[in-house]
């Protein structure tokens, strides 16, 4: 693998570094806990109470389908066998070479087999352009960990903030905590007597489109893409191809704002998951392996949406999945579980406002790390090619 329009010298791995797998241990040695981290072909395994090294090293996933991921670590560590072990020569920064590891995508270099591995003796005859000044690699190394840092921290407060999320869920959506200004009683109800059941379609991947006149909300879409709301304002909704005949369906059977999309199959204890529809303009159908669900009694805006993929409702659901492999819901078993909800629309407004708000200041966060993690990869364009240079003196535009 040759580094494109880099003004470094072309270096064989072997001349930089040397690697070594790790050493063998079996399952019942790693723990949750401990006091030496334990790292694998996929990263850190766990723990032990013992350590096969003590220093700053870069770690290669030796074997596994995610063979070739690297880790830097520091400090006493156990590297198991199934992790090579890069240690620097003498003129070489190892941090720096964790980022040109990285780059180098070394998974693409595993053999096939029944097991995916990786040969040291054929990673040690890789290239790579590596600037000869060890000052320099350390520069290019500590500029791009100051930006792993701001991606760390961001991450870390991303994960904070969706747990302070599923907390208050768990008490505004149950009743465990009422905001100031609401005390009336909440209702309760199932919910056969609180929904209808509106006809959906089979319409396949392949037979929809970028563009057209008829939009279609997927249970794939909802399962892994779309968040308790589905803004149709704002997110890209495939449409069906024009060649696709919808004219049995009613004007009834389109989506309307307030409705709500539930997938009735997954491949695990996803079923379930679902989306209220927002801001619908023009025609929406509910697509395959949907349930099309629209109220009888007017609810808040995105209540719904947040209730019914909270635990206290998702988690009513789990007696009555069905299946080995594929996972699947019906309309009728839908039709018993228990809504508690409150009385007042408007504390169903108030409540949805907090986790809508949740959901946007989470939103802008992760558009910030998406930046963040863009900028690494300019920087890492620029800085591993010498296009941009660190070293003091040395600039190249």
């Amino acid at each position: 693998m040759v580094k494109k329009k880099s003004i470094f010298p072309l270096t064989k791995l072997s001349d930089v570094v040397s690697m070594k797998s790790g050493e063998s241990i079996t399952a019942e040695r790693i723990t949750s806990e401990g006091k030496f981290p334990c790292f694998g072909g996929n990263g850190l395994r766990g723990y032990t109470t013992t350590f096969t090294h003590d220093g700053s090293y870069t770690l290669i996933g030796r074997q596994g389908a995610l063979c070739g991921n690297v880790t830097f670590v520091s400090g006493r560590f156990y590297a198991s066998e199934h992790a090579i072990v890069v240690t620097p020569k003498k003129e070489t920064d190892i941090k720096f070479m964790s980022y040109v590891l990285y780059d180098m995508n070394l998974n693409q270099y595993s053999e096939s087999s029944a097991q995916p591995g990786l040969s040291v003796k054929k990673l040690l005859e890789l290239e790579y352009p590596i600037p000869k000044n060890k000052e320099e690699q350390a520069a290019i190394a500590e500029a791009l960990s100051n930006i792993d840092s701001l991606i760390s921290a961001l991450q870390k407060l991303i994960e904070k903030k969706k747990s302070i999320k599923q907390g208050a869920l768990q008490e505004l959506l149950t009743g465990k905590k009422r905001l100031p200004g609401f005390s009336v009683e909440w209702r309760q109800a199932l919910f056969g007597d609180l929904f209808d059941f509106l006809p959906t379609n089979a319409f396949t991947r392949d037979q929809m489109t970028d563009n057209g006149t008829i939009q279609n909300v997927h249970y794939g879409d909802i399962l892994t893409k779309y968040g308790a709301c589905l803004d149709m304002a704002k997110t890209d909704v495939p449409y069906l191809l024009e060649s696709v005949s919808v004219r049995k369906y009613s004007e009834s059977s389109y989506v309307r704002a307030g409705d709500v999309i539930i997938a009735d199959t997954a491949e695990d204890s996803t079923v379930g998951k679902c989306v209220e529809l927002v801001n619908v303009h023009g025609k929406v159908l509910s697509g395959q392996h949907t349930m099309l669900c629209r109220p009888k009694v007017t609810f808040a805006p995105k209540f719904l949406g947040y209730y019914m993929n909270a635990g206290c409702f998702h988690n009513q659901m789990l007696p009555f999945i069905t299946g080995i492999k594929v996972s699947s819901i019906s309309k009728a078993n839908i039709s018993t579980l228990v809504l508690k909800y409150p009385t007042l629309v408007e504390e169903q407004q108030a409540i949805a406002q907090v986790f809508s708000d949740m959901d946007d200041e989470i939103a802008q966060l992760e558009k910030k790390l998406a930046k963040y993690q863009q900028i690494k990869q300019g920087m890492m364009q620029e800085l591993l090619t010498g296009r941009i240079r660190l070293k003091e003196g040395e600039t190249n535009a």
